[in-house]
């Protein structure tokens, strides 16, 4: 993922906790709100009950490669965060796929008529 594609500053994570709008799933959580940009950004928490590193690295590499697939399908102009809950770790790609996908047409931001 681009690194302007990226949230990375704490003050961003923190807007998002305060102000943003939240959808849950039984794999993660999803944060958004509005940033007023030509393009969505995204960020993703994987807290340290998820496991050890190789863990922790493996979630994040499975939602950003969903998030990968599923941008051009999705509304510019948010910001974006997942929270990888606990029972993510133990599955497959297409399993976290369909979790993402599923959260971000909940959320409103897929764009109708598009699938992936």
């Amino acid at each position: 993922m681009q690194r302007h594609l990226r949230l990375r500053r704490q003050e961003d994570f923190a807007s998002l906790r305060a102000h943003g709008q939240v959808w849950r799933h039984r794999l993660l959580i999803l944060s958004v709100l509005p940033n007023g940009l030509p393009h969505n950004r995204y960020g993703f928490v994987t807290s340290k009950q998820l496991g050890h590193a190789v863990v922790r690295n493996r979630v994040r590499r499975l939602l950003r490669e969903a998030v990968r697939g599923a941008d051009p399908y999705l509304l510019p102009g948010h910001d974006m965060v997942f929270v990888a809950r606990r029972t993510i770790a133990s599955q497959p790609f297409a399993v976290v796929d369909e979790a993402v996908t599923s959260s971000l047409q909940r959320s409103g931001l897929w764009i109708e008529g598009q699938t992936s």
